[in-house]
């Protein structure tokens, strides 16, 4: 069981979410002193690519400096659908990148606390099998879901994050962005590529989980993963609010500091 990794996510869901409807009232002074030598913002192109994408600045490409944030991309810009190379590459640094890896080991920590598949064992050599496991499950599942089954089925693998709206709205808009995505028309559809590629991974996981076989345990190991990327999709979604909060802060101490030294 993984109970303990989610509810982890879900504590960190909820300090994200806290740091984004922080009240702005103390910075306001601040910025509005600021706003009148201020040099003019850029235009914003709305055809640019949304952070996230291939072809995007890297500079977001790990939110909370942890979670890949490669797939990202605003629902405001002008839709432009992206293509199969660029869905592999999303993938291939989704499995790629540090921290992928950390993500299994974790899920390898968890089970090896929980004994789960026991017919692993226990010590080294039964962590090896867990982390082998769960790091198969992971690529396996990212190329299906975010490139393979896209392609096929010319589905859009991207994260479309909502950024504005009541905290229940933008939750409930990013939980259910598991069974709704994008069609490379532009159009809204069923997921099918989550939920297939998912249940293809559950299915795959039979041949090396020896103790959970069967249709129940398969169907727990895929409704397990769509929450874990409907959980990664709410972080996504707080994401640049809570880092616009940490940048006010940073701001907040270096104007202390300043006025201090004044």
């Amino acid at each position: 069981m993984k109970k303990q990794f989610y509810l982890a996510i879900g504590v960190f869901c909820a300090g994200s979410f806290a740091l984004a409807q922080e009240p702005e009232s103390t910075d306001r002074t601040a910025a509005a002193q600021s706003e009148a030598t201020a040099p003019a913002a850029p235009a914003v192109n709305p055809a640019t690519p949304a952070v996230g994408t291939p072809t995007a600045p890297a500079a977001d490409k790990r939110a909370y400096g942890v979670l890949p944030n490669y797939r990202t991309a605003e629902l405001g810009t002008i839709y432009a659908p992206i293509t199969v190379g660029q869905k592999f590459t999303i993938a291939r640094k989704d499995s790629l990148d540090w921290p992928s890896y950390m993500t299994a080991s974790m899920f390898a920590g968890i089970s090896q606390l929980n004994n789960s598949n026991p017919s692993f064992g226990q010590g080294l050599e039964g962590y090896a099998k867990r982390y082998g496991s769960s790091a198969i499950d992971q690529v396996v599942g990212n190329f299906l879901t975010e490139a393979i089954l896209p392609s096929a089925f010319h589905q859009d693998p991207r994260y479309f994050r909502k950024g504005h709206g009541s905290t229940v709205s933008r939750i409930g808009y990013a939980i259910s962005r598991s069974a709704i995505s994008k069609s490379d028309n532009g159009k809204w559809g069923f997921n099918v590529s989550e939920f297939l590629g998912n249940g293809m991974v559950a299915s795959l996981g039979n041949l090396y989980y020896k103790d959970d076989r069967g249709f129940s345990p398969t169907m727990q190991r895929m409704f397990s993963q769509i929450l874990t990327d409907s959980l990664s999709q709410c972080l996504k979604e707080y994401w640049p609010d809570a880092k616009a909060y940490l940048q006010r802060r940073k701001a907040r101490k270096e104007a202390a500091k300043t006025a201090a030294g004044m």
